[in-house]
């Protein structure tokens, strides 16, 4: 399973809902579980995002499913990052290259 960061805005809809039913936000992590998607870690931020979720799942168009399908409900913005850990990009570093 693959790392990924989506980081989260809420939209004017979003806030009025979360505001309304702040518990309506782990409904979503039942959601994403269902999806395939394993939560990892969440943070309530300050600043540009509302929202970091730390996720694992099975594959690109995994994570990309389940960012459009919230994006599509009007109450979230996301912005998704795939992330690699250190030791593994040490490791792919490492590795011999080979010629084009």
């Amino acid at each position: 399973m693959s790392v990924y960061l989506m980081l989260t805005t809420l939209t004017d809809a979003g806030r009025k809902a979360i505001q309304e039913d702040p518990e309506a936000l782990q409904g979503i992590n039942k959601e994403m579980e269902l999806m395939g998607v394993k939560i990892i870690d969440q943070y309530a931020l300050l600043g540009q995002y509302d929202f970091v979720n730390i996720v694992e799942a099975p594959s690109n168009e995994a994570i990309a499913k389940l960012a459009i399908r919230l994006s599509a409900r009007g109450m979230y913005q996301t912005l998704t990052l795939a992330a690699i850990t250190i030791k593994d990009l040490i490791e792919t570093l490492k590795e011999r290259e080979t010629p084009w």
